[in-house]
C-alpha cells in the first residue's frame, strides 16, 4: 500500500470540497482532494445555486458556461394559489441565481481545483489513520494511504470524516431526505410547492420543479424527519402522488402525461448545523458535512462553497487558530439564520396541521402579494448585504419576530454553544 503525504487532505469533492481544495492550493499548500465517485457524477439535488453563490463564483474568477442564469422564485400553495418572490439584486449579491445539472457542475470545480494544483485521487476514506486519538488520515479503498496535517470533510451529510472525529450529536440532528428525478417538460421559474396529500396536514416538507434547462425541469420531494431516519423512505413512496399533484395545480402541464426520464435519485441532509460542530483541533467540515443547509427551502450548495472557501481561508492563515476562525466566520454568516429556522423547522415538523394553515394563509393572493418581497429575502437568508427598501425592513421585522419567538429554543443554545463563545 502506497503512503503519501499533504498539508491538507480534502475528502469529497462536491462544491464545498473543490472550492476549499482550490483556494488552498491556490495559497500554497499541498491538498488531496479525494472522491469515490468517478467524474462526471450525478447528485440528487435541485441544480440551483443561489445569488450568494453566484457572487463566490465571480469571486474566483470561475466560470460556468452551461449553467441557466433565473430570477424570481414561485412558491405554490396547497391549492395552486402562487405568489411570486422577487429576487432584486443586494449591495454584495446579484439578483439572479443559476441552475446547472450538478454532473456538470460539480465536474467544472472539481477541475478548477486540479487545475490550481490539488492533487485528486479515486477512492472511498475507509480505515482512518493517526494515533492517541488525532485523525491523521484515511486508507483508501484503492490501495493508497494519504496522511496530511490538516483534515478537511467535505463527504456530505453522512459524513464519515465527521463520524470518525466524533463531531456529530446524533440526537440533534435535523435530517431530512430529498429524492428528484428530471421530466421532459420546460419551467421557467423555479417553484418550491407545499403540498397537503391527507387533507388539513401538510407533507412534513417541500416538493419543487425547476427549470433544468434543453427543455426539461428538475422535480422533487423534501421530508423532514428529524432524528428519524427510517421515516425518509416517505419522499420516494410518495414522488409520484407529488408529481399528479403539480399536474393538478398547473405548475406540470396536464395535457399531456409526465414520464419521468431519469431513475429518481435520493440523498440525505443534513439541516441548520443542529448537532454538527463544523471544526476541531485539526478537522473541518464544510457544507452538507457541516449541516449547512437551509431548513426552510433545502438551499446548500451556496452555503457548501462559502464554508470550503472559509475554512481553506482560515487553514492558509495559520492552523492553531484556525478551527476558531472558521467557527467565528459561521457565527457571523450562518448562526443567527439557521439557529431560527432550524428551531421553527423543528418545531413545524411535529404539527402538520398547522404547517397546512400557515401555507394556505401565506400564500392567499391578498397577504402573498404584500409580504412577497420580505419573504424572499428572508426565505433565501439574503437580508445581510440586501439594499435599504420595505422588502428589506419587512424581513428585519420577520427575523426578529422569529428570533424572539426561537430565543429559548435547544437548537439555538446548541449553535450558539459550539459556533459562538455566548449566547444569541
Amino acid at each position: 500500500m502506497t503512503d503519501k503525504r499533504f498539508d491538507v487532505l480534502v475528502v469529497g469533492s462536491g462544491p464545498a470540497g473543490s472550492i476549499a481544495a482550490l483556494v488552498l492550493a491556490q495559497g500554497g499548500a499541498r491538498v488531496a482532494l479525494v472522491d469515490k465517485a468517478a467524474f462526471p457524477r450525478d447528485k440528487a439535488c435541485g441544480d440551483l445555486v443561489g445569488p450568494r453563490g453566484v457572487q463566490l463564483l465571480r469571486d474566483l474568477s470561475l466560470d460556468s458556461p452551461d449553467a441557466t442564469r433565473v430570477s424570481d422564485m414561485m412558491v405554490v400553495g396547497p391549492t395552486g394559489n402562487r405568489v411570486r418572490l422577487p429576487a432584486p439584486p443586494g449591495r454584495t449579491y446579484p439578483g439572479f441565481g443559476i441552475v446547472e445539472r450538478r454532473s456538470s457542475f460539480d465536474a467544472t470545480l472539481r477541475h478548477a481545483a486540479i487545475e490550481s494544483g490539488a492533487e485528486f485521487f479515486d477512492g472511498r476514506a475507509d480505515e482512518p489513520l493517526g494515533d492517541d486519538g488525532r485523525l491523521d488520515g484515511f486508507s483508501l479503498s484503492s490501495k493508497m494511504r494519504i496522511r496530511a496535517d490538516v483534515i478537511v470533510g467535505a463527504d456530505g451529510a453522512t459524513s464519515r470524516v465527521a463520524e470518525v472525529a466524533n463531531l456529530v450529536d446524533a440526537d440533534r440532528v435535523l435530517w431530512g431526505f430529498a429524492v428528484r428525478t428530471y421530466v421532459d417538460e420546460p419551467t421557467e421559474l423555479p417553484h418550491i410547492m407545499f403540498w397537503t396529500p391527507v387533507r388539513g396536514a401538510a407533507f412534513p416538507g417541500y416538493g419543487w420543479v425547476f427549470p433544468a434547462g434543453e427543455g426539461h425541469s428538475n422535480v422533487g420531494l423534501g421530508v423532514g424527519v428529524l432524528a428519524d431516519r427510517t421515516a425518509g423512505r416517505r419522499a420516494a413512496r410518495d414522488l409520484d402522488a407529488f408529481l399528479e399533484h403539480a399536474l393538478r395545480v398547473g405548475v406540470l402541464d396536464h395535457r399531456r402525461p409526465v414520464q419521468p426520464r431519469a431513475r429518481p435519485l435520493g440523498a440525505w441532509l443534513k439541516m441548520g448545523v443542529a448537532g454538527t460542530t463544523p471544526a476541531r483541533d485539526r478537522v473541518f467540515l464544510v457544507g452538507d458535512a457541516a449541516g449547512l443547509v437551509n431548513p426552510l427551502q433545502g438551499e446548500g450548495i451556496a452555503q457548501a462553497m462559502d464554508s470550503g472557501r472559509a475554512a481553506a481561508v482560515a487553514i492558509l492563515g495559520g492552523i492553531e487558530l484556525a478551527p476558531d476562525r472558521y467557527r467565528a466566520h459561521l457565527a457571523r454568516t450562518q448562526a443567527g439564520y439557521l439557529s431560527t429556522t432550524a428551531s421553527i423547522q423543528r418545531s413545524l415538523l411535529h404539527r402538520p396541521r398547522l404547517i397546512a394553515a400557515l401555507t394556505r394563509i401565506l400564500t392567499a393572493p391578498g397577504v402573498g402579494r404584500t409580504l412577497a418581497g420580505g419573504w424572499s429575502i428572508v426565505w433565501n437568508n439574503l437580508r445581510d448585504g440586501a439594499s435599504p427598501s420595505v422588502a428589506t425592513g419587512l424581513a428585519a421585522t420577520a427575523a426578529g419576530l422569529g428570533h424572539a419567538l426561537t430565543a429559548r429554543s435547544t437548537d439555538r443554545r446548541w449553535i450558539a454553544s459550539h459556533l459562538t463563545d455566548s449566547p444569541q
